[in-house]
């Protein structure tokens, strides 16, 4: 095979000419022509698709492409100004039917046109660059029969006549409004916009112009919200039923910007049942109605977050202010938690959790809390009063919940070291009298406090419960060494760590000789086994129990505190004792003392003494005896038991130096911190730094940080830039 030689081969034309019949063309034409008048007319049946197929075929193979093309535009014009006639004709509701129908007519005739000139379509067209059949069609049908000047008018009022029919309650037929929606969009975005989509937005936006004009003169804010958000629904509906799904943004635009948008401030405001009322009322269907459709138009949700702030803030500072409501420490702060639970709620079903509205509720509450100084000492207050009685008998997961309500209270506050002087009172009160209700409550909510603020703020706090266990275990060393105590009065001694418990001035007071003795034996006993340390008395924290005998037999047992004790057991060895007698032999301080003998002179049914003159205050010219008629339901009588009340204005005074005086050395450790790993600052930049750093204890006022900076300026901590006075340089 690879020897043979290789033949090449060639394809001549043929010797004679092959001559076309002249009138091949128009017979052809003729033929197909006659097919698509028989389509139109639906007589398709008797007609051979292949043979008609295979003339076209032939035409446009032989470069009659440009006759055929031009014939069919010409055929299929002439057909759809019939159908325009036809449809031009139809009458009332039959006009939209007819339209529709020869609509479906045509797509068919075109999809069989579209068959038999397939091939013209495939090559002819594309070199061409002529339109192609089908879209061709589409064409002559928009310019013939839609954009006819009988049809076009009458074809948009019509179907914006139907849309305001279904607005005002009426049935239309939504089947035939698709299909004529679809038919436009077939036709091509633009002719559905321009034909019908930009007419039905302007038509719309003024129909809802109207109707809420209409609404928001009769109806209260509640329900206009209701009848808006129902024309929104349905006017999405109406697009998920017979419109372009892209007009469903447009249309509800149109309804958001008429409905809402232009009467946002008008709804909000509205007299008796706006935004306010709403909130005053708890109506959380219409608030979170009034959220989800304020949403959805620019700053309607800041301007909902404006007035419920701006409420808030009103609210809460009447609150705070209010002389009445401050005269109950627990009923105050239970009022703040119970307004935090309201807005809590509200955010929570109404606003859907909104991480804004959450920070505006946080910012108002932290705004007005702070407005009353005393919102520190009276969350204190209230903590002391679950911690005593108020959480008996609830259960582990409800203290939790009261406890964690406190910290969020606890959080809002600027000034946390003076809740922390308070709450170290008030706990020292608790753990001293035993009135706890929980060990496990007071712990849960100092490791609370730890991990808000830190060990510093707490370790003070973990050393009293520290102290008290020590005190338990030294008791029990105590009368094991002595166990001929066991028959006479018992002692039960707390030794406190100074710097962990609230400092007191230390006032002494004249014991009972037994009382005295018995203190000398732990004294000694104490010092013997504790090498370096000093004891004094706290005679003004203590209590005791003593048993009593009256008039009539009656005995009792009566929980007095070490004062109450001193003077009672005076009248062990006399009857009668004037006020100087009693001071003279008990050394108690002149207020204490008064306080002590109103508490058991002039409290109705724990009146163990009697005094004369009768009267309300205590006096130097009274005198005191026992009162024999004495009775009681009860065994055992408390009076005047160690309750945390409200500090009186002096006491707030000192309480409030105190802490001052303890904020200076933290200001400076501040400082010194601050300015060792800047090396220099100036004062503006230091006062920031140094305010944020101590904001999680307390908001440093700028006057205390510079007299702290001139303090360690004289004691050559930092000193003043030579040429510029305002900047500081650390010194090593």
């Amino acid at each position: 095979m690879s020897n043979q030689k290789k033949r090449n081969f060639q394809i001549e034309a043929f010797k004679h000419r092959v001559v076309m019949d002249p009138k091949y063309a128009d017979k052809t034409w003729k033929i197909l022509e006659h097919a698509i008048h028989e389509i139109y007319n639906h007589n398709a049946s008797g007609l051979s698709f292949e043979e008609l197929y295979r003339n076209a075929y032939n035409m446009v193979l032989h470069k009659f492409g440009e006759k055929l093309y031009s014939g069919l535009v010409a055929t299929m014009t002439g057909h759809l100004k019939d159908i325009a006639q036809s449809v031009e004709a139809a009458q009332g509701g039959s006009f939209l039917e007819e339209l529709n129908r020869k609509w479906n007519d045509h797509n068919k005739a075109l999809q069989m046109i579209r068959d038999i000139l397939m091939y013209m379509d495939r090559t002819y067209i594309p070199s061409t660059q002529k339109t192609p059949v089908h879209e061709l069609g589409l064409n002559l049908w928009k310019e013939n029969v839609i954009y006819s000047s009988q049809i076009r008018t009458r074809l948009l009022n019509t179907l914006l006549e139907l849309v305001h029919s279904e607005r005002t309650a009426e049935v239309i037929d939504r089947g035939i409004m698709r299909n004529i929606t679809k038919m436009l969009m077939d036709l091509g975005p633009s002719v559905y916009g321009q034909e019908f989509e930009t007419h039905f937005l302007q038509v719309s936006a003024e129909f809802y112009r109207v109707e809420s004009q209409k609404f928001i003169e009769c109806c209260d804010c509640g329900d206009y919200l209701k009848k808006a958000e129902r024309r929104l629904n349905e006017e999405m509906e109406r697009v998920s039923h017979y419109l372009d799904s892209r007009t469903e943004k447009k249309i509800t635009n149109v309804v958001e910007k008429e409905m809402i948008e232009n009467h946002m401030l008008r709804l909000i405001h509205m007299e008796n049942s706006g935004l306010v009322h709403m909130l005053c009322d708890d109506k959380y269907e219409d608030l979170s109605r009034m959220y989800n459709l304020f949403r959805r138009v620019t700053d309607g949700l800041s301007k909902v977050r404006e007035v419920m702030t701006s409420h808030m803030r009103e609210s809460g500072k009447q609150l705070v202010t209010d002389p009445e409501r401050l005269k109950d420490p627990v009923e105050y702060v239970q009022r703040l938690l119970d307004e935090k639970d309201k807005y809590d709620k509200i955010i929570n079903l109404a606003f859907n959790n909104d991480k804004s509205f959450q920070n505006a509720l946080n910012s108002s509450f932290e705004y007005f809390i702070n407005l009353n100084p005393r919102s520190p000492e009276f969350i204190s207050l209230f903590v002391d009063d679950k911690l005593r009685k108020g959480l008996k008998g609830v259960s582990e997961d409800d203290v939790e919940v009261t406890l964690d309500k406190v910290m969020m209270l606890f959080r809002y506050l600027q000034e946390k070291d003076v809740f922390e002087k308070y709450y170290k009172q008030h706990l020292a009160k608790r753990l001293l009298s035993g009135k706890t209700v929980s060990d496990d409550a007071e712990r849960s909510l100092i490791v609370k406090l730890k991990t808000e603020c830190g060990y510093q703020f707490t370790s003070k706090l973990e050393g009293m419960f520290t102290d008290m266990k020590t005190s338990q275990d030294t008791m029990q060393g105590f009368y094991g060494c002595h166990p001929e105590l066991s028959d006479g009065p018992t002692l039960t001694v707390q030794v406190l760590t100074t710097g962990s418990w609230p400092t007191q001035s230390s006032v002494t007071c004249n014991l009972p000789a037994e009382m005295s003795a018995l203190c000398e034996k732990f004294r000694s006993y104490y010092l013997g086994t504790h090498t370096g340390r000093r004891l004094s008395w706290q005679t003004n924290m203590g209590t005791a129990d003593l048993k009593a005998t009256f008039g009539k037999g009656q005995k009792h047992e009566l929980n007095v505190s070490t004062y109450q004790m001193c003077v009672l057991m005076l009248f062990n060895n006399a009857d009668r004792l004037s006020y100087k007698e009693i001071e003279q032999a008990t050394e108690i301080p002149a207020s204490d003392l008064k306080r002590c003998l109103q508490s058991l002179a002039l409290v109705k049914g724990r009146n163990v003494l009697r005094k004369e003159p009768m009267g309300k205050e205590i006096v130097e010219d009274d005198a005191f005896f026992v009162n024999d008629k004495f009775s009681s339901k009860l065994y055992k009588v408390k009076i005047g038991t160690v309750v945390a009340q409200k500090e009186s204005e002096p006491e707030k005074q000192e309480t409030r130096q105190r802490v001052e005086e303890d904020r200076k050395p933290q200001i400076e450790a501040a400082i010194v911190r601050i300015m060792k790993s800047r090396k220099q600052l100036d004062h503006n930049n230091l006062i920031a730094e140094v305010t944020k750093q101590l904001q999680s204890r307390f908001l440093a006022n700028p006057t205390e940080v510079k007299k702290r900076i001139e303090s360690l300026i004289e004691r050559d901590f930092l000193e003043r830039d030579g040429s510029d006075r305002r900047l500081y340089r650390y010194l090593a």
